[in-house]
């Protein structure tokens, strides 16, 4: 299982755009070099990161792109859930897509990695990564997202991947 390069690129420039002055937008061309992305599919990332709530755009000569509280508070989790859709490492964790579920001696296992990985993704908030981007060398303030760097799970994300392992989470 592998993430797709939209959801790298949208973690990405989450984390830069959350490490940037609060006052500045930033724009597509200013925002895919600082992120190593095609405009043309940047684009398309930042399309859905503004219907999700975490950015907006204004458009225009003092237009560009800025994180909203919500996409500081974002976890990694949140950003690549919004631009993949849920993540699931194995086509048998999801319902009723193995019948070898009781009797497979590798389904727990996949339970535990899906479980191991999501846990990891919704402890990494974008503010505390733009946090420790600014303290490897990045020397723009953080002042928009001055939320506490404490790990932010998002409610509607506080379970394992409810589409993906059944009730008892085997």
């Amino acid at each position: 299982m592998q993430l797709t390069r939209a959801a790298d690129y949208g973690v990405r420039v989450m984390v830069y755009l959350a490490a940037s002055h609060a006052e500045a937008r930033i724009s597509l061309p200013d925002l895919a070099a600082a992120t190593s992305a095609p405009e043309s599919f940047l684009s398309k990332v930042l399309q859905v990161l503004t219907r999700s709530g975490f950015i907006s755009s204004r458009r225009g000569q003092s237009g560009g792109f800025a994180i909203s509280s919500s996409g500081c508070a974002a976890t990694m989790l949140d950003v690549i859930e919004a631009i993949d859709g849920k993540i699931c490492l194995n086509t048998c964790l999801a319902p009723g897509a193995c019948g070898r579920r009781h009797s497979c001696p590798a389904h727990p296992v996949w339970v535990d990695a899906q479980r191991a990985m999501l846990e990891v993704l919704r402890t990494a908030t974008i503010n505390a990564l733009a946090q420790q981007s600014l303290i490897a060398g990045d020397s723009q303030p953080l002042t928009q997202c001055s939320l506490p760097s404490a790990p932010q799970i998002s409610p509607q994300l506080n379970s394992l991947c409810p589409d993906c392992v059944d009730a008892q989470g085997r």
